[in-house]
Protein backbone atom coordinates (compact mmCIF):
# COMPACT_ATOMS: atom_id res chain seq x y z
CA UNK A 1 0.00 0.00 0.00
CA UNK A 2 2.86 2.39 0.83
CA UNK A 3 4.76 1.69 -2.51
CA UNK A 4 1.95 1.96 -4.76
CA UNK A 5 0.90 5.51 -2.58
CA UNK A 6 5.02 6.77 -3.72
CA UNK A 7 4.43 5.77 -6.99
CA UNK A 8 1.11 7.63 -7.46
CA UNK A 9 3.04 10.91 -5.67
CA UNK A 10 5.92 10.25 -7.98
CA UNK A 11 3.79 10.55 -11.11
CA UNK A 12 1.88 13.42 -9.56
CA UNK A 13 5.29 15.72 -9.34
CA UNK A 14 6.53 14.55 -13.11
CA UNK A 15 2.43 15.57 -14.21
CA UNK A 16 2.67 18.82 -12.50
CA UNK A 17 6.38 19.32 -13.35
CA UNK A 18 5.55 18.74 -17.19
CA UNK A 19 2.59 21.67 -17.37
CA UNK A 20 4.69 24.10 -15.94
CA UNK A 21 6.82 22.86 -18.98
CA UNK A 22 4.44 23.56 -21.37
CA UNK A 23 2.69 26.30 -19.28
CA UNK A 24 6.27 27.94 -20.01
CA UNK A 25 7.11 27.05 -23.35
CA UNK A 26 3.58 28.44 -24.18
CA UNK A 27 3.88 31.68 -22.91
CA UNK A 28 7.84 31.82 -24.36
CA UNK A 29 6.70 30.56 -28.09
CA UNK A 30 3.78 32.94 -27.80
CA UNK A 31 5.62 35.66 -26.67
CA UNK A 32 3.11 36.96 -24.48
CA UNK A 33 3.77 39.15 -21.36
CA UNK A 34 2.68 38.24 -18.04
CA UNK A 35 3.82 40.90 -16.08
CA UNK A 36 2.10 43.92 -18.81
CA UNK A 37 3.91 46.11 -20.93
CA UNK A 38 7.48 48.27 -20.06
CA UNK A 39 8.16 50.90 -21.75
CA UNK A 40 6.71 53.81 -24.07
CA UNK A 41 4.93 53.81 -27.30
CA UNK A 42 5.32 56.04 -30.13
CA UNK A 43 3.59 56.26 -33.43
CA UNK A 44 4.93 55.89 -37.02
CA UNK A 45 3.02 56.52 -40.07
CA UNK A 46 3.91 54.41 -43.24
CA UNK A 47 2.62 54.82 -46.81
CA UNK A 48 2.72 51.05 -46.90
CA UNK A 49 3.62 47.94 -44.17
CA UNK A 50 2.95 44.90 -46.42
CA UNK A 51 3.79 42.20 -44.36
CA UNK A 52 4.24 43.26 -40.78
CA UNK A 53 2.48 42.19 -37.93
CA UNK A 54 1.78 42.82 -34.61
CA UNK A 55 4.36 41.44 -32.28
CA UNK A 56 7.49 41.75 -34.74
CA UNK A 57 10.57 43.08 -33.33
CA UNK A 58 11.67 46.95 -33.19
CA UNK A 59 15.49 47.20 -33.76
CA UNK A 60 18.21 49.61 -33.54
CA UNK A 61 21.68 48.33 -35.43
CA UNK A 62 20.29 45.08 -34.71
CA UNK A 63 19.38 44.69 -31.57
CA UNK A 64 15.79 44.56 -30.46
CA UNK A 65 14.75 47.47 -28.26
CA UNK A 66 11.08 46.74 -28.91
CA UNK A 67 7.62 45.47 -30.43
CA UNK A 68 5.29 46.63 -32.79
CA UNK A 69 2.21 46.54 -30.99
CA UNK A 70 -0.63 48.77 -32.78
CA UNK A 71 -1.41 48.87 -36.50
CA UNK A 72 -4.11 51.10 -37.56
CA UNK A 73 -5.05 53.49 -40.81
CA UNK A 74 -4.88 56.89 -40.16
CA UNK A 75 -6.22 58.81 -43.17
CA UNK A 76 -4.70 57.13 -46.00
CA UNK A 77 -1.64 55.81 -44.52
CA UNK A 78 -0.67 53.02 -42.07
CA UNK A 79 -0.42 54.50 -38.01
CA UNK A 80 2.43 51.93 -36.97
CA UNK A 81 2.30 51.94 -32.70
CA UNK A 82 5.90 50.53 -31.41
CA UNK A 83 6.43 49.95 -27.68
CA UNK A 84 9.82 50.93 -27.18
CA UNK A 85 11.76 49.25 -23.82
CA UNK A 86 11.81 52.02 -21.29
CA UNK A 87 15.84 52.48 -21.51
CA UNK A 88 15.61 53.18 -25.10
CA UNK A 89 15.51 57.07 -25.72
CA UNK A 90 15.14 57.77 -29.32
CA UNK A 91 15.93 61.29 -30.69
CA UNK A 92 13.00 63.12 -32.74
CA UNK A 93 14.72 62.89 -35.76
CA UNK A 94 14.62 59.13 -35.98
CA UNK A 95 14.02 57.13 -39.06
CA UNK A 96 11.90 54.50 -38.60
CA UNK A 97 11.76 51.85 -42.12
CA UNK A 98 10.27 48.42 -42.21
CA UNK A 99 12.94 45.71 -43.28
CA UNK A 100 12.67 42.23 -43.97
CA UNK A 101 15.08 40.05 -43.22
CA UNK A 102 16.16 38.29 -46.43
CA UNK A 103 13.96 38.00 -49.78
CA UNK A 104 11.25 36.28 -48.41
CA UNK A 105 12.03 36.53 -44.53
CA UNK A 106 9.89 38.05 -41.37
CA UNK A 107 9.49 41.99 -41.56
CA UNK A 108 10.68 44.36 -38.88
CA UNK A 109 10.96 47.64 -38.10
CA UNK A 110 14.39 49.14 -38.05
CA UNK A 111 15.12 52.47 -36.57
CA UNK A 112 18.02 54.57 -37.49
CA UNK A 113 19.09 57.02 -34.80
CA UNK A 114 19.20 61.00 -35.14
CA UNK A 115 21.61 63.72 -33.63
CA UNK A 116 18.93 65.37 -32.01
CA UNK A 117 19.10 66.91 -28.89
CA UNK A 118 15.11 66.47 -28.35
CA UNK A 119 13.65 63.37 -27.74
CA UNK A 120 10.94 61.24 -28.44
CA UNK A 121 8.00 60.49 -25.11
CA UNK A 122 4.78 58.88 -25.00
CA UNK A 123 2.91 58.87 -27.70
CA UNK A 124 5.13 61.67 -29.74
CA UNK A 125 5.18 60.38 -33.32
CA UNK A 126 8.46 59.38 -35.60
CA UNK A 127 8.18 61.84 -38.85
CA UNK A 128 10.38 60.02 -40.89
CA UNK A 129 9.26 57.03 -42.21
CA UNK A 130 10.61 54.52 -45.19
CA UNK A 131 7.59 51.95 -46.42
CA UNK A 132 9.30 48.58 -47.65
CA UNK A 133 10.14 48.75 -51.19
CA UNK A 134 7.04 46.65 -53.54
CA UNK A 135 9.16 43.52 -54.91
CA UNK A 136 6.39 43.22 -58.12
CA UNK A 137 7.00 46.88 -58.89
CA UNK A 138 10.82 46.33 -59.22
CA UNK A 139 10.18 43.05 -61.19
CA UNK A 140 8.02 44.90 -62.98
CA UNK A 141 11.14 47.59 -64.01
CA UNK A 142 13.37 45.05 -64.54
CA UNK A 143 11.20 42.94 -66.87
CA UNK A 144 9.74 45.84 -68.67
CA UNK A 145 13.26 47.35 -69.46
CA UNK A 146 12.51 50.65 -67.29
CA UNK A 147 15.69 49.83 -65.80
CA UNK A 148 19.17 50.04 -68.20
CA UNK A 149 22.57 49.75 -67.07
CA UNK A 150 25.55 52.67 -67.60
CA UNK A 151 26.62 50.56 -70.62
CA UNK A 152 23.29 50.89 -72.26
CA UNK A 153 23.22 54.80 -72.39
CA UNK A 154 25.08 56.48 -75.40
Amino acid sequence: MANQMRTELTVGVFVLVGIVCLGYLAIRLGKLELLGNNGYVVYADFASVAGLKTGDPVEIAGVKVGKVEAMSLADDRARVGIRVEPHVKLQEDVIASVRARGLIGDKFVLISPGASDKLLGPGDKIRETESPPDISDIIGKYVGGDLTSKSDKK
